[in-house]
């Protein structure tokens, strides 16, 4: 049969009812693969031709083995061959013979051919023109560890793998309700990659639910390799460096994120969930806020409040002021500066800016170095090179300390997506500041104000409840009330069961 016109057609052709052509067809479209695994064999005493097809390496073959070739070949000889038709055979196969429970009848080759490459081995039998899919995905797979960039003190330690399967498994572990649902579907022309979406029915806003599935059907490309794929094709405002969807690679965190009505999207392959609609104040929450005391969680939040805005207007706030602003500075301080930067070559801004682009380099190349070597180059560049930079008379030591308090605040926002737009961002309230000084940076602030007001997550505000304002739900935003008094999920996410408990206390 001639491959090209399989190739174009094989997804709308029907199986055949005599064996041989469907064992033709499918080894014309897989036979060039060496991992592609044919197994033809006989079925009871009148010998009933049957064959599977599986790929090694995507399959359990224990399973193959003991729940489908033994009692097809074995047990299937106990039957009464005298009132057996071909037919008959393919039933008895289906119910009494395979002994999985995950199998599912299918009469196209697109069907089958998609089962097969996702781990599945369709089985045939001579003379019926259907097959039989049966679950028997086992390939290797990483083990369940700690979370890596999301680490806590106190909680859960498990984190997300890259199979589909055992991620939803551990949030179906969480939320033992019959509400929560998980939907599934397939995206990518060439990677068929599993993606599903997890929701609790009454609790997440239906109109959310049915737009996430709507964007994702959308979606025409050649494969989804991982989450970030997702994220950058669903998105309300692809053009804003603000990231507009939550991932997070803990479960723990994605089961709280669903009990407020929010909805899970979890991709095969990827690790991180992503999580929609998302606010600005989520990348500054942790997980262990909500298990630690609310007090002390309330101190760590304006902590990282804090720490944002260092990160994003630090150096241009003394860029501005030791070139534009003198006069609000203390005078020894200003006396020493300008005593620490005798001798530089650069201005202020320059200097600032050199600084903070090595500074990246430098940390850049601590995450893409193995662990042993990057942690020993971070430091390095950061003790080494800094103090020989500023003996050299290159950098004034001030521009040192601010360049080194800027990089560490942006370590101390929870969200590594956030917290690269901020680093993005403070190149450029560097220019604004050592070009306009302060009235500069106010009038950059007020834009980030503004295009943050305007953007929305799955028609939700990026800004509540700050803006619009919603003094109820502030009690989670710059503080974390206790949770006896955290009684309802937040108005602009959650569907129509708002009320999330009642005021007790055990």
């Amino acid at each position: 049969m001639d491959r090209t016109y399989l190739v174009e057609n094989y997804k709308e052709m029907g199986l055949y009812d005599d064996i041989d052509k469907n064992i033709d067809v499918l080894k014309t479209l897989l036979d060039k693969s060496s991992d592609v695994i044919f197994r033809e064999f006989r079925i009871g005493e009148k010998k009933v031709k049957g064959f599977l097809v599986c790929v090694d390496g995507l399959v359990d073959k224990a399973l193959i083995n003991n729940n489908i070739m033994e009692p097809i070949t074995l047990e299937s000889r106990k039957l009464d061959n005298n009132y057996l038709s071909k037919k008959n055979v393919y039933e008895s196969l289906l119910n009494y013979f395979i002994t999985t429970a995950d199998i599912k009848e299918v009469e196209k080759f697109g069907d089958v051919v998609e089962s097969i490459l996702s781990g599945d081995t369709p089985v045939f039998v001579d003379g019926v023109d259907k097959s039989i899919v049966i679950s028997t995905r086992g390939w290797e797979q990483r083990s369940v560890s700690e979370s890596t960039t999301e680490a806590v003190v106190r909680g859960p330690k498990e984190a997300f793998v890259e199979t589909l399967r055992v991620n939803t498994s551990m949030l179906r572990r969480r939320i033992k309700n019959p509400n929560f649902v998980i939907e599934s579907l397939k995206i990518g022309k060439y990677t068929k990659t599993d993606v599903a979406v997890a929701y609790i029915k009454d609790v997440a806003k239906d109109e959310v639910v049915e737009e996430v599935k709507k964007r994702l059907s959308k979606i025409d490309m050649d494969g989804i390799i991982d989450s970030g794929y997702l994220e950058e094709m669903i998105e309300d405002n692809p053009f804003s460096p603000f990231p507009q969807i939550e991932h997070s690679e803990r479960p723990d965190k994605i089961a709280a994120e669903l009990l407020e009505g929010r909805v899970a999207i979890i991709s095969d392959g990827s690790p991180e969930v992503l999580v929609v609609p998302t606010i600005f104040v989520q990348f500054f929450q942790s997980a262990e806020d909500y298990y630690e005391r609310y007090y002390i969680s309330t101190l760590f939040r304006v902590l990282r409040l804090a720490a944002m805005l260092m990160s994003l207007t630090l150096p241009s706030i003394y860029v501005a002021a030791v070139t534009y602003h003198q006069e609000m500075i203390p005078s020894p301080l200003a006396i020493s500066i300008a005593a620490q930067r005798e001798g530089v070559p650069f201005t202020t801004l320059m200097e600032a800016f050199l600084m903070e682009f090595f500074f990246e380099i430098l940390r850049e190349a601590g995450i893409r170095l193995p662990m042993q070597v990057g942690q020993a180059v971070s430091i390095v560049g950061a003790l080494v090179i800094g103090q020989a930079a500023v003996q050299a008379g290159l950098v004034s030591a001030a521009t040192v300390i601010v360049v080194a308090l800027t990089g560490i605040a942006s370590f101390s926002i929870p969200a590594f997506n956030i917290a690269i737009t901020f680093r993005l961002l403070r190149f450029a309230m560097l220019l604004v500041g050592g070009t306009l000084g302060f009235f500069g940076i106010i009038m950059a602030l007020m834009m980030i104000l503004a295009h943050l007001a305007s953007l929305e997550s799955f028609g939700v505000p990026y800004l509540s409840p700050i803006a619009p304002s919603n003094t109820r739900e502030l009690n989670d935003v710059f503080i974390r009330i206790p949770w006896w008094a955290k009684i309802f999920r937040p108005h602009k996410v959650a569907g129509r069961n708002v009320k999330r408990q009642n005021y007790t206390r055990g």
